[in-house]
């Protein structure tokens, strides 16, 4: 959601003419776009903005306009002013980014708090979104904010409530990317899955399968985006229609992102997640039945507080049974403003690590499992570009989000490709042109 909402913000930038700077040496603004969900995300801000506070006074030529915007923007606001911040532009207020690059342009720099009292509107999008090495894949965002409240989580107070998009702004803009040669598109949304469009004029509405409905029936997919991607979902809003649809359509990948962040019912409604463990691997069952050879990957959150030895076991046990592709796995951060700041039975550090890597040590365990038992697998690849290691050889994907090197023409980048995968090096494979 960063790269999407950091390549509209620099789309604006360049409408008014505004080019890319080789360094902030040589920079006229410099834009911190933030997030706050860790801890460590806002303290590595911090160290940078007294490095672009110290380089300011060092310029030669006049100082540079820095700008601080996104998730800690909004947490902060008047606070960043101290740390040699021109302009501070939370989430709420981000369509307003051209105000503030006209004030640049005019020379202003008055430590402002840009806000704005109008109602939110969904104001980004991801068409412009320069993917780098990977031109072939991009992010639609369909919706931003958050309704949940997981207690340990800063995002809904800092996104603020949910937004969806129009379906039909969504739709165009797949097309468009389409035409400029993307193939495959991920769907981005806080909480994707509970997508809500209300603005039809019939009175209708249009929910997430609706939305992948619409997608699938709308793809060009003789030359234009194929393959369909979303995340982050969350366990209690994906429903079956969802998956129905899923299952109806090829162009959905068979990989969910799905986060269940723990195993024990008694840590899961302390974190306000309105799922069981049941419930959870009861859902697991019905996407494996509906689409089979799905990989799932997930998030997994250790030294919650409060969370016994019973507590840690019954995730490992979850991880165990579920068997992950892949996992984000962290330890408890405690963010000031969430309903688990203040709770009592704070697990000690040193526990909170150990922890952690007996986590990382079981998913690494099953990862090399599951993708060891793919060896002769036929599969169909995204190649998106020339491998870093060995210019000779090109990387792919597999719609099950497993890597694949390939030996291929550079030609074929940006292609579909039929492979077998012939052998496994660490978590990527080789694979042999069909």
């Amino acid at each position: 959601m960063n790269l999407a909402e950091s390549a509209a913000l620099a789309l604006a930038a360049r409408e008014r003419g505004w080019e890319d700077a080789k360094n902030a040496e040589e920079a006229d603004l410099v834009l911190l776009n933030t997030c706050s969900v860790r801890a460590t995300a806002e303290q590595r801000v911090m160290g940078r903005l007294a490095h672009y506070a110290a380089l300011k006074k060092k310029r030669p030529h006049g100082a540079f306009t820095l700008v601080v915007a996104g998730c800690m923007a909004e947490r902060l606001g008047e606070k960043l002013k101290e740390k040699s911040a021109d302009f501070i532009i939370g989430t709420s207020a981000r369509s307003r980014f051209p105000l503030i690059l006209e004030r640049a342009e005019q020379g202003g720099s008055s430590r402002a708090l840009i806000e704005t009292d109008e109602k939110p509107v969904f104001s980004f999008s991801a068409f412009h979104y320069d993917s780098g090495e990977n031109p072939f894949r991009c992010f639609i965002p369909i919706m931003h904010g958050c309704n949940n409240f997981c207690s340990y989580c800063i995002v809904p107070y800092v996104r603020g409530r949910e937004i969806s998009r129009s379906p039909d702004s969504i739709l165009e803009e797949i097309r468009l990317v389409g035409e400029r040669g993307v193939r495959e598109i991920t769907l981005l949304g806080q909480n994707v899955n509970s997508y809500l469009w209300e603005g039809n004029s019939t009175g209708g509405c249009v929910d997430f399968p609706g939305l992948l409905e619409l997608i699938a029936k709308n793809l060009d997919t003789t030359g234009g985006v194929r393959w369909v991607r979303f995340l982050s979902s969350h366990p209690k809003d994906l429903s079956d229609k969802a998956i129905r649809v899923m299952a109806e359509n090829p162009c959905f990948c068979r990989h969910i992102h799905l986060p269940v962040q723990h195993g024990s019912n008694r840590i899961l409604d302390a974190m306000n997640r309105r799922y069981s463990r049941e419930q959870y691997l009861d859902l697991v069952g019905r996407l494996r039945s509906a689409l089979p050879g799905l990989s799932l990957s997930t998030d997994i959150l250790v030294g919650f507080p409060g969370e016994t030895e019973d507590d840690f076991d019954a995730a490992l046990s979850l991880m165990d049974e579920v068997k992950f592709l892949h996992a984000y796995m962290y330890h408890f951060n405690p963010r000031e403003g969430t309903a688990a700041y203040t709770l009592d039975g704070r697990i000690s550090e040193s526990v909170k690590r150990e922890r952690l890597s007996r986590v990382i040590a079981l998913q690494m365990r099953h990862t090399a499992e599951l993708l060891s038992s793919r060896i002769g697998a036929e599969v169909t690849v995204l190649i998106e570009g020339i491998s870093r290691k060995n210019a000779d050889e090109l990387i792919s994907r597999t719609e099950r989000d497993e890597m694949v090197v390939v030996s291929a023409r550079a030609g074929a980048i940006g292609s579909f490709a039929n492979l077998t995968l012939s052998s496994l090096r660490g978590n990527t494979f080789r694979g042999t042109l069909k």
